[in-house]
C-alpha cells in the first residue's frame, strides 16, 4: 500500500513528466541532456517532494525546498500547489505558480506564466487548469478561476475570468476569440487579439473610403447633369 502510494505520488507522474518533454521538445535529443539540462523537469522533481512534505504538515522544508529550487531554476512553484503528471514547464524561468492553483495532466507551461492570486483572500485563490491546456509566454492567469480542457491562452494575456473548455483566450484583458477546433493553432502560434482588432478596424476604413468614393462619384454626375 504505502509502496502504491509512492508509487502514485512520485514514480508515474515523474515517468510521465519525463516522458513528455521527448513529445513536446524537438531540442530534446536524449535521456542526459533532459535530466541535466531541463529546468521545467528539475522544477518538478523539486515540487513533488515538497508537495510531498506539505500534505503531511511538515513544516519549513516544503518551503525551503520551494525557495532553493526558484534559485537553481528560475521557476517558482508554492508546496500547496496541485500537479497533475505529464506537465511540460518549457524554458521556465519566471514562471510563478501559487499555493492553492491545480494544474492538470499534460498542460504546457511556456516561461514567464503567471498562476496568481488577486488579493489578500484565503482559500482557494488561486486558477484550477484542466488538462491539455498551452499557456503561452508571459501570460498571467488570475484568481479562482477555471481553465477548462484543452484550451490555450495566447502569449502575454491577462486572464481574469475563466475559459470555456476548448477555446482560446488571447489578449488584455483576456478575451474568448474562437473554439479550438473551429481555429486549429500550433502551439507557438496563438493569435494576436490586439493584431486581430486593428486588422478589423482597417478594412472597416478600407470599406469606408470605398463607400465615399462611390458617393462622390454619383454626386458628381449629378452635378454634371443639365
Amino acid at each position: 500500500m504505502r509502496r502504491s502510494r509512492v508509487s502514485t505520488l512520485f514514480q508515474l507522474p515523474l515517468i510521465e513528466d519525463f516522458r513528455i518533454i521527448f513529445e513536446r521538445d524537438p531540442a530534446a535529443r536524449n535521456w542526459l541532456e533532459v535530466l541535466c539540462c531541463y529546468p521545467g523537469f528539475h522544477a518538478l522533481i523539486s515540487h513533488r517532494l515538497a508537495h510531498w512534505l506539505h500534505r503531511r504538515g511538515v513544516p519549513f522544508f516544503p518551503r525551503l525546498i520551494s525557495h532553493l529550487t526558484r534559485f537553481l531554476t528560475g521557476i517558482e512553484i508554492h508546496p500547496g500547489a496541485t500537479i497533475g503528471k505529464g506537465v511540460f514547464i518549457d524554458h521556465g524561468m519566471g514562471v510563478v505558480i501559487g499555493e492553492t492553483a491545480i494544474v492538470g495532466d499534460y498542460t504546457l507551461i511556456y516561461q514567464g506564466v503567471t498562476l496568481g492570486g488577486t488579493g489578500k483572500e484565503t482559500g482557494k485563490r488561486h486558477p484550477t487548469i484542466g488538462s491539455h491546456v498551452v499557456i503561452g509566454a508571459g501570460a498571467k492567469i488570475l484568481g479562482n478561476i477555471l481553465i477548462g480542457d484543452r484550451a490555450r491562452v495566447g502569449a502575454g494575456s491577462i486572464v481574469l475570468r475563466s475559459v470555456p473548455a476548448g477555446c482560446t483566450a488571447v489578449g488584455v484583458p483576456g478575451r474568448i476569440i474562437c473554439r479550438t477546433e473551429d481555429c486549429p493553432l500550433e502551439e507557438d502560434k496563438l493569435p494576436d487579439a490586439e493584431a486581430i482588432a486593428m486588422r478589423a478596424v482597417i478594412d472597416r476604413i478600407e470599406e469606408l473610403e470605398q463607400e465615399l468614393q462611390r458617393l462622390k462619384v454619383r454626386i458628381g454626375a449629378q452635378c454634371a447633369r443639365p
